[in-house]
């Protein structure tokens, strides 16, 4: 990523050092994920289309720990790898609206409050901003090579207010949430979640001047 684009990455000291963590990313281009991937300050295991698993780039996303899921289906095997990251306290990507679109966080899909409710995990929003407003003469489908992207992290907050997992006592959080997964319970997490990725995203238009400046 830093050898193609010029990343600014805003906000990364917020992401816990240890403990179990949901990135909650933007997702208007193919780079977004990528370039979470490339910039962020732990490994990050994403959450990713089944589709994008074929030759190479299926055995190279496999082996850097990314996880295969089937989107028209509820994909028990993808939900267990997905939880599994968090009870070993490592970091789980999503992208909440569910597949690529304005990355407004306009429209949530119930999987992210799912998981952060299930695992107890703090939920971090990522803004990537400058990946979609202009395409690259040399591959038309990217931003232009050397173009700035931003990436801003921000505050860990949890899906339902006032719940929050044990401290682990090394600084990080055990996954273990409430237990309380009913329907009514994951659209109450799901209407705070949505709220907060919003008012991230708005932050990070507002730090970095509007969007990322192409240059």
């Amino acid at each position: 990523m830093y050898g193609l684009w010029r990343p600014r990455v805003l906000g990364a000291w917020r992401v816990p050092a240890t403990g179990p963590v949901i990135f909650a990313v933007n997702h208007s281009h193919n780079i977004d994920g990528p370039m979470v991937m490339g910039v962020a300050p732990r490994p990050t295991h994403f959450l990713i289309k089944r589709e994008a698993f074929v030759g190479p780039l299926g055995t190279f996303l496999t082996g850097i720990g990314q996880l295969k899921v089937d989107r028209h289906s509820a994909d028990r095997a993808a939900i267990g790898q997905a939880l599994g990251v968090l009870a070993a306290g490592g970091v789980l990507g999503i992208f909440p609206e569910g597949t690529r679109g304005e990355g407004d966080f306009a429209s949530l899909r119930a999987g992210l409050a799912y998981f952060a409710v299930r695992s107890g995990a703090p939920i971090i929003p990522v803004a990537v901003l400058g990946s979609a407003e202009r395409r690259g003469r040399l591959i038309g489908g990217l931003p232009p090579l050397r173009s700035r992207v931003d990436v801003v992290f921000g505050d860990p907050f949890d899906a339902i207010e006032g719940v929050r997992s044990s401290d682990t006592g090394g600084g990080g959080r055990r996954a273990g949430g409430s237990g309380r997964r009913t329907r009514k319970a994951l659209d109450e997490a799901t209407e705070r979640i949505q709220k907060q990725l919003a008012a991230h995203l708005e932050h990070a238009r507002r730090l970095t001047g509007g969007r990322a400046t192409l240059e």
